[in-house]
């Protein structure tokens, strides 16, 4: 069947003519799961993140490249245990996804993925003690990776920290240091998904560049890590 629809056939009843010759007994067991919202189908990217600076918890817009909301996500304060919720709409009354931390403040913890019915998208994780010095995440699915998130340049990083620290000239950090990290597939080591800081004032914004093809399973997986990995990186400082 045409418009993404499937016509299922029970084994047991025939196409053409409904008739039954020595067929065991079937019953037929369907799974549902809820579909990818349409506007996370084939995102139009870069796509472009504004960090609400003046917030108890740590919240995110993220806008496509036609100035769409594609979700917007609040970091939920005072949890000892990190939980972060995906919305579709910046009131946040319709929330889409959920990544929250498998232990209590742990360099090691695991931030799954999934969606308001319980089904998992995924899974990420920092890469061990080295991730400290240069920021190495890995992205799972099922068990199994799938993306590496790797910083380019520690050095940018330290600088845009020590420099923003400094009385009155520290406003001008972001406007001179621009960390940028890699998304890229493990399989394959090629990077499809970049996030890069860009200048503004009083507030964190950064952009997310496709730089391979993608499908829509993977564009969303991907997106929704790197966000977790900056929320995270921005605790650290």
């Amino acid at each position: 069947m045409d418009d993404r629809r499937s016509l299922y056939i029970s084994r047991g009843i025939g196409y053409l003519i409904q008739v039954r010759f020595n067929a065991r007994p079937e019953i037929t067991l369907f799974t549902l799961r809820a579909a990818i919202p349409r506007k996370f189908d084939n995102m139009n990217f870069p796509l472009e993140l504004r960090f609400k600076i003046i917030a108890i918890a740590s919240q995110i817009s993220v806008r496509d490249s036609s100035g769409l909301l594609l979700c917007y996500v609040k970091q939920k304060a005072f949890k000892l245990r990190e939980t972060v919720t995906i919305f579709a709409d910046e009131e946040q009354t319709r929330p889409l996804y959920t990544m929250k931390a498998d232990r209590v403040f742990d360099i090691s913890a695991q931030y799954h993925i999934e969606d308001m019915a319980g089904q998992p998208i995924g899974m990420i994780k920092r890469h061990g003690m080295r991730s400290f010095w240069r920021t190495h995440y890995e992205v799972q699915r099922d068990g199994g990776p799938v993306f590496d998130i790797r910083e380019e340049n520690p050095w940018i990083k330290v600088a845009d920290a020590a420099f923003s620290e400094i009385p009155v000239a520290g406003v001008l950090s972001g406007y001179l240091f621009h960390p940028a990290y890699r998304l890229s597939s493990s399989a394959t080591g090629t990077a499809v998904l970049r996030a890069q800081k860009r200048p503004a004032f009083f507030e964190g914004m950064y952009k997310i560049e496709a730089l391979g093809a993608m499908n829509s399973d993977d564009e969303l997986l991907g997106m929704l890590s790197i966000v977790m990995m900056l929320l995270l990186e921005r605790q650290r400082g």
